[in-house]
């Protein structure tokens, strides 16, 4: 998120995976391929659910055994004006142990291979900051404030109200696995896309804005009409 015009795709800074099931690799920090400008690069694909190297030998998050067939349908930030359905599914490059964006720069996606949106520890939302063509879904991420609410839409027809409790900005190289994917109390959630001046050189974005959000309530959906 830069007032710099964007070039092409950047990277989205990511590490290793954590929550209540599994532990952190603080010292393995990964990637988040493409959260900024370009649209011609393709995201590698992604691949559901693989085996799980050391990781000492591939970088990134890693998945949670058994993960819920609940999934988050909406994603509602009032405050910046985001209302996005039809979230992708994001997992992590096999190869490489990047977390692939969403192919569709105009949709945010979530962390398939991590907690949902309402279920204890840290789930992740990220969606690109902007690409040739202007502004994309996470473009005024930057601007929330503590006190803002996230509201997630989940597909057991619940609603999921988060409160954010700060908004961070960091260098790619000094992003904080700990912090973002590291154990958390309760239920917990991460909004992730690009910020800073854009490098013409590297082709990306400096730096990562993280939101962090804490749970407030979670109400079923009021039915229809």
């Amino acid at each position: 998120m830069s007032t710099t015009t964007p070039r092409t795709v950047s990277t989205l800074r990511t590490p290793t995976v954590r929550v209540l099931v599994f532990a952190a690799a603080v010292a393995v920090v990964g990637l988040i391929g493409g959260c900024g400008a370009g649209g011609q690069d393709t995201p590698a694909a992604a691949v559901h659910r693989p085996a799980v190297p050391s990781t000492e030998q591939l970088n990134g998050p890693q998945p949670i055994p058994g993960s819920a067939a609940v999934t988050p349908t909406r994603v509602l930030i009032p405050a910046i004006g985001v209302d996005q359905t039809g979230l992708e599914t994001l997992h992590r490059d096999p190869a490489t142990g990047e977390l692939n964006p969403p192919v569709d720069f105009d949709k945010a996606g979530y962390y398939a291979d991590g907690p949902t949106p309402g279920d204890p520890g840290p789930a992740v939302i990220a969606g690109h900051v902007d690409d040739t063509s202007g502004p994309k879904v996470f473009y005024r991420l930057r601007e929330l404030t503590a006190g803002d609410q996230v509201l997630i839409t989940r597909s057991d027809h619940t609603n999921v109200t988060f409160r954010v409790d700060a908004v961070k900005q960091y260098p790619k190289g000094a992003f904080p696995t700990d912090a973002v994917y590291g154990p958390a109390p309760g239920s917990s959630l991460r909004l992730i896309t690009c910020g800073g001046s854009f490098d013409a050189t590297a082709r990306s974005y400096r730096d990562n804005i993280v939101v962090y959000a804490s749970e407030v309530s979670t109400t079923p959906l009021a039915p229809a009409g």
